[in-house]
């Protein structure tokens, strides 16, 4: 199955709220989601349909799945891997999906969305302790050193982005150096600290059907 290249803001007006899949303009008045907060389609304005139990997991699961831009079968064996960690499953998931490259290249601050931040791992513009990663779902482990190329630190879009109020500084697992344009994972994040506002544990009850 081929990732989804369509428009973000559809994905947000299918889910009915903000998943902030396009950075800074989710915030601002160009906002598509704003402008036409209905779902898409020739009946988005007028279709009214009483959600089953089974329709509630599906769209927390697609909307989980779309936030942090992965396919089914990647979503579902990071479900998989957390189902065999000790713990709460949901958070396990969470955790493992906050711990991916690109996801930590959002949250700190280097990227203005988690596409940008994929599509500049992929261009090796990353070191993981002094190395080159270009794998967007590499699992970063806590004290890793995440960093800037040196070649790529004139990019504009990561001076832009880190300019942002508060970004990267915020979340108490991540140490942000701005000066020296690196980071650091100093621990899997805590439910409560993650900034999602998502019920994970019907996700488990989706696939623990």
């Amino acid at each position: 199955m081929a990732r989804y290249v369509g428009p973000s803001c559809k994905v947000c007006r299918r889910e009915g709220e903000k998943l902030f899949l396009k950075g800074t303009k989710c915030s601002s008045d160009k906002c598509t989601f704003d402008k036409r907060g209905y779902a898409p389609g020739e009946h988005g304005q007028t279709r009214r349909r009483k959600s089953s139990e089974y329709s509630l997991r599906l769209r927390e699961k697609q909307k989980v799945k779309s936030i942090y831009g992965l396919l089914e079968q990647q979503f579902r064996n990071y479900f998989l891997k957390a189902e065999r960690e000790k713990g709460v499953t949901g958070e396990k998931l969470l955790q493992l999906l906050e711990c991916r490259l690109d996801n930590l290249v959002y949250r700190l601050g280097f990227a203005p969305s988690r596409k940008t931040a994929r599509q500049l791992v992929l261009h090796r513009h990353f070191l993981i302790n002094n190395r080159i990663v270009n794998i967007p779902s590499y699992q970063v482990r806590p004290k890793d050193i995440i960093s800037v190329k040196e070649k790529s630190r004139s990019l504009d879009i990561i001076h832009t982005s880190l300019r942002e109020a508060g970004r990267g500084t915020e979340f108490p697992w991540l140490r942000l150096d701005k000066a020296h344009l690196q980071g650091e994972l100093l621990e899997r994040p805590k439910r409560l600290d993650i900034p999602l506002m998502v019920q994970e544990q019907l996700v488990v009850e989706y696939y623990s059907r």
